[in-house]
């Protein structure tokens, strides 16, 4: 479904997620002023009318469905639609030229530029995934690792009370019940981010299954396949003993329908919760090897107190925009985004419980925007 969204503002529930967790209130999502140059350094450039389509990442549609009458408050000159489709849908988009730009969670493969090399992965904000299951009677929030979800993920490991699972959750009553474990079936960001943990944890998943936007599952008796974070969300809230990935700005969506998430091992061994602190731990452990593409995995470093599955969340967008107006508009929406006082302010970022971009990786993305025309 497209969403086209002019003055008036709409935060979608999903949006809400993250306050209660992070500690902090929901704000108002507009934000008023002149174009001028913020604290960190962007200056928002005024644009031309024009409609600007994005489309991709349902990890990142609700806070777009946050900026755009954040943005529009701004400049009403410009009509921003937004969508969702999977990651996938935004990198083939922005590709073809159907969007001008297009959300991904995860950054151009080598096959991606070398097909279009005009193509652009701008870092936009960083986020989360989290590991959710609905058993019922626990609401305990589990120890996880890699090893034993690649275990669930193949058919290995296929009931709750495991031993595996026990003996790393001493003093939690889990049930006979059987492991279902939902994947993701579109182009998806998050599948990049979740088997990118699996392949890094466990040997035999990089080796047989490894990672991508798509990847072949292995095939389980118990396995149920589903398109978006909504759709994983609704699925597991419908299936006892499901186990799934999903994206933290559904995080309020998962929590209302009765789901809990759990505890994960990072890469120093530490079971971590997903909060505020653990993301922008993990984030700055990568600040400094963020090149100047954006390019770079930041799942399951060697982080101490870093919550393992994070990322920078990607426009890509392409060098060469059909005409003048469409390029200007298109680097407002995105400075837009990227400035400290407007789109990756906390008054919009913890309402889906995302964390801003460093200054130095805001400085690179600038350099990227620039380059459009």
């Amino acid at each position: 479904m497209t969403r086209k969204i002019r003055a008036k503002k709409m935060i979608p529930a999903a949006a809400l997620s993250a306050a209660a967790a992070f500690g902090l209130a929901a704000g108002t999502a507009g934000v008023a002023g002149a174009a001028s140059k913020s604290a960190g350094g962007v200056t928002v450039e005024k644009p031309a009318s024009a409609t600007i389509a994005e489309a991709g990442s349902s990890l990142l549609y609700p806070l777009w469905n946050l900026w755009a009458p954040g943005y529009n408050q701004k400049y009403p000159q410009v009509t921003l639609q937004t969508a969702a489709g999977g990651s996938g849908k935004g990198i083939s988009g922005a590709a073809n030229g159907t969007l001008q730009i297009g959300s991904s969670d995860a950054y151009l493969s080598n096959a991606q530029k070398q097909k279009t090399p005009t193509l652009l992965n701008v870092p936009l904000a960083i986020s989360a995934q989290e590991i959710y299951y609905n058993i019922p009677g626990v609401t305990t929030h589990l120890k996880l690792n890699g090893k034993i979800l690649a275990g669930m993920y193949t058919g290995k490991i296929t009931k709750w009370n495991t031993t595996a699972i026990k003996q790393i959750n001493p003093g939690v009553t889990l049930p006979t019940l059987p492991i279902v474990p939902l994947h993701r079936i579109d182009g998806s960001g998050d599948t990049f981010l979740f088997t990118t943990y699996l392949s890094d944890s466990t040997k035999s998943w990089s080796t047989k299954v490894g990672y991508n936007t798509t990847v072949t599952w292995p095939s389980t008796p118990q396995e149920l396949a589903e398109t978006g974070n909504s759709g994983m969300v609704a699925a597991c809230q419908k299936t006892k003993g499901c186990v799934a990935y999903v994206g933290i700005s559904y995080q309020s969506q998962a929590l209302g329908d009765g789901l809990t998430y759990s505890q994960l091992e990072n890469g120093k061994g530490q079971y971590m919760m997903p909060t505020a602190t653990t993301i922008q731990a993990e984030a700055s452990g990568f600040t400094k090897k963020t090149p100047a593409t954006g390019s770079i995995s930041m799942i399951d470093g060697k982080v101490k107190n870093g919550w393992p599955i994070i990322n920078y969340e990607y426009a890509i967008v392409n060098k060469k925009q059909s005409s003048t107006s469409e390029a200007k508009a298109v680097r407002s929406v995105m400075e837009w985004a990227i400035d400290p006082k407007a789109g990756n302010s906390a008054t919009y970022l913890t309402q889906v419980g995302f964390r801003p971009l460093p200054e130095k990786v805001v400085a690179q993305s600038l350099k990227q925007i620039k380059s459009i025309k």
